[in-house]
């Protein structure tokens, strides 16, 4: 007699493949939706805070017959920019959200009644010159909104990959690509439940990063500038001696400012009242603002093609002043409780880097050296090699340095892989608080919150 039969094996895995391309299917449409949506976002808050920019920088000073570019209107305007971000932070419901000193780019939904009060202070940022970039908050916005409106018309969707589609389609708007939020979230895509292989999971992220690159360039936005060197060409391996010891010698610098940023973070914290620690904020910023001129204001882009259009006009001495007032300006704006992102003055502070070191190392090449100072600041500044590769690229807009890059990444990666990101973590903040709360903190009766969040 015959033993059982074994059972034969089931087909049911075969049709898994086929679910996981219906639900991409059907997921492209509020992906494609997102992308759009979130590059709208994005460019009408950036078209707002242009506006304002033109009036402070522009309009008011040329009506009074003032020279914008005088150290005491620099302060003037980056002092009030503090007292009205302070007076938003302190007064308007949900106090602008959190501290973005506290956040990523991977952020997570916030409350939709706090997103006025962050989008007021996000233009009032860019517009005033604060060193700080507008991904932060915009990402925040931008998650926020997509969760809220799928949850109302989409419930099937989940809310962890809508908001996962907000980030890649507002890192695709900004950056004008979406090959960096296919970057990005190369090392995000785990928690897809969509099975399938790496690109079955980076296939939404990707469509919604798309539709916000494509609706950025309709609108005329973009990221990069064109510099005016000569396409660096084919490899010398000289070049990876001089590039690494840009790279890691840039990085090193931007480590000094991660370190001093929970110093200067809790320095200004102890005022405890976000109008007086805002404020504090924007006199220093003045200050700084005064002493390396226009250059070292605003988010950093403009002003990093500005100085590539002609690097001969900003020599070492200039440089050196340019890169330490900038540094400075970042570490106090992120810990001052200004709204904004890190990663685009990076971009500022590594081109200047590059443009340093191609004068300070001999036979280097000019593109090749630019590159590898936006690899070095980036890395150690925004923690993560993808964004690092892709914006030192797109900023000499020459893609025969990439090879070199490549490799030069390596030693710029271990040198910051030891060191802590520039992020305050709730450690710090725990260190920060003190026992007792300040009249303004405590809650008062009939209320659920504190004043302030920050």
């Amino acid at each position: 007699m015959s033993g059982p039969t074994a059972p034969s094996p089931e087909p049911a895995a075969a049709p898994a493949p086929r679910l996981t391309v219906r639900r991409l299917v059907l997921l492209s449409i509020p992906a494609i939706l997102i992308g759009v949506l979130s590059a709208l976002t994005l460019r009408v808050l950036e078209e707002i805070a242009d506006r304002l920019e033109d009036v402070l920088w522009t309009s008011i000073p040329g009506s009074l017959g003032i020279d914008p570019d005088s150290g005491w209107w620099i302060f003037a305007v980056l002092t009030a920019t503090g007292v009205a971000v302070g007076m938003v932070v302190w007064l308007v419901p949900g106090h602008a959200g959190p501290d973005s000193a506290t956040t990523e780019l991977a952020a997570t939904p916030i409350p939709l009644s706090a997103l006025p009060g962050l989008a007021v202070v996000l233009i009032l940022s860019l517009a005033g010159g604060v060193s700080l970039g507008p991904e932060n908050p915009i990402i925040a916005v931008n998650v926020s909104l997509a969760v809220a409106l799928v949850a109302r018309i989409a419930r099937a969707v989940p809310a962890p990959l809508v908001g996962a589609l907000a980030i890649s389609a507002t890192i695709g708007a900004l950056f004008g690509t979406p090959v960096a939020a296919a970057l990005v979230f190369t090392g995000m895509v785990g928690g897809f439940e969509l099975g399938g292989s790496l690109w079955d999971k980076l296939f939404l992220p990707l469509v919604a990063a798309g539709a916000g690159s494509v609706t950025t360039f309709v609108l005329g936005g973009g990221f990069g500038a064109a510099a005016p060197f000569a396409p660096y060409g084919t490899p010398q391996p000289l070049d990876l001696l001089r590039g690494a010891l840009i790279a890691c010698a840039a990085a090193a610098f931007a480590l000094v400012g991660v370190y001093l940023f929970p110093l200067v973070h809790r320095a200004f914290h102890a005022l405890r009242h976000p109008l007086l620690f805002t404020v504090a904020g924007g006199i220093v910023l003045g200050a700084l603002g005064a002493i390396g001129g226009p250059l070292t204001l605003f988010k950093g882009l403009d002003q990093s093609a500005e100085l590539l259009a002609d690097p001969g006009d900003h020599p070492p001495a200039q440089l050196v002043l340019i890169l330490l007032v900038k540094l400075a300006a970042l570490v106090v704006a992120a810990s001052a409780g200004f709204r904004g992102g890190r990663i685009f003055p990076a971009v500022f502070l590594g081109v200047a880097a590059g443009l340093l070191g191609s004068a300070l190392v001999p036979g280097m090449s000019p593109s090749l050296a630019v590159a590898c100072g936006v690899l070095g600041v980036v890395i150690a500044i925004a923690r993560d090699g993808w964004v690092a590769l892709f914006v030192a690229v797109a900023m000499v807009d020459d893609i025969t340095v990439l090879p070199m890059l490549c490799i030069i990444v390596l030693p710029a990666w271990l040198a910051v892989t030891w060191a802590r990101p520039m992020l305050i973590t709730p450690e710090d903040l725990a260190r920060e608080r003190s026992p007792a709360a300040l009249p303004w903190e405590r809650r008062s009766a009939g209320h659920g919150t504190s004043a302030t969040r920050d």
